[in-house]
C-alpha cells in the first residue's frame, strides 16, 4: 500500500453497509478530492446518514414518493400506518381500492403495492434475498416487479440496505443538487448525471447524501428533520 493513503485500506466492497464509520470515511474521501463537495461541508456541515429499515413498509412508502412530493407522501404513508397496525403485506391485503384511495394511493400505486403484498405474503418472494446479492443483482430483482423501477430500486438499495455506491440517476432533486454544486449551465440529464458520478465512486451514495444535504439546505429545509 502506498504510504500518504489510509483511505485504500478503507475501500468499500460488495458487503459493506454504509454504517457512521464507512460514512465517514466517505465524506472523507469525497471532500479530499472534489472542492465543490468539501464546499458543501464547509457551508452546511455534514449531512445525516439518512437510513430507512429494510422491508415492505419502507418499499411502500418509497413506491408512495414516486412523483410526488415528499410530504405528500409522507402524509399518506402515515395515514397508512394508522389504518394497518402492523403494516405487513397480509394486514395491506386486506384494504380495498377504497380505503386505499382514501389513504392516498393512485389506482397504478395501488397495483403496484398489490402486487409486491401479494408476492410476499405467498412467500414468492421474500426481500431478505437482497441483503446478501451484489448491487445490480439486487437491482434486477427488484425491478422485476411491476412498478418498481430503476429510482425506487436505488432509493431502497441506497436508504435501506445502504449501499455505498448507488447513484440514483433519474432522481430529479440529485440533478438538481449537482447542477448547482457544480455550477453547470443546465440541469444534467440522467445519461449525464452517471457520467458526472464517476470520479465519486466507490461512494457515489455519500456524494447523492451530500447533495440532497446542499439541496435541502438551500431551500430551508433542515436535513435533519428530513427523511430520505
Amino acid at each position: 500500500m502506498a504510504r500518504g493513503w489510509p483511505w485504500l485500506s478503507a475501500m468499500p466492497n460488495s458487503h459493506t453497509i454504509l454504517d457512521e464509520e464507512a460514512f465517514s470515511q466517505g465524506v472523507r474521501f469525497l471532500t479530499e478530492r472534489d472542492k465543490h463537495l468539501a464546499e458543501v461541508v464547509e457551508t452546511y456541515g455534514r449531512p445525516p446518514l439518512w437510513v430507512r429499515k429494510p422491508g415492505f413498509p419502507t418499499l411502500v412508502y418509497i413506491i408512495l414518493e414516486q412523483q410526488v412530493s415528499l410530504a405528500s407522501a409522507k402524509a399518506a404513508f402515515d395515514r397508512l400506518k394508522a389504518v394497518v397496525k402492523p403494516l405487513t403485506p397480509k394486514g395491506f391485503l386486506n384494504l380495498n381500492d377504497a380505503e386505499l384511495l382514501r389513504i392516498g394511493f393512485s389506482r397504478q400505486k395501488t397495483l403496484y403495492t398489490r402486487l409486491l403484498a401479494e408476492s410476499l405474503a405467498l412467500r414468492h418472494f421474500d426481500l431478505g434475498y437482497l441483503q446478501d446479492l451484489p448491487d445490480d443483482s439486487a437491482h434486477k430483482m427488484l425491478v422485476a416487479f411491476k412498478g418498481i423501477g430503476r429510482w425506487t430500486a436505488d432509493i431502497y438499495l441506497l436508504s435501506a440496505l445502504r449501499r455505498p455506491d448507488i447513484w440514483p440517476t433519474g432522481d430529479l432533486a440529485l440533478a438538481t443538487a449537482v447542477q448547482e454544486v457544480k455550477r453547470l449551465r443546465k440541469r444534467p440529464s440522467p445519461e449525464k448525471l452517471e457520467a458526472l458520478g464517476a470520479p465519486w465512486r466507490p461512494w457515489r451514495a455519500v456524494a447523492a447524501r451530500l447533495f440532497w444535504h446542499a439541496y435541502l439546505c438551500k431551500r430551508g429545509q433542515p436535513s435533519s428533520t428530513v427523511s430520505l
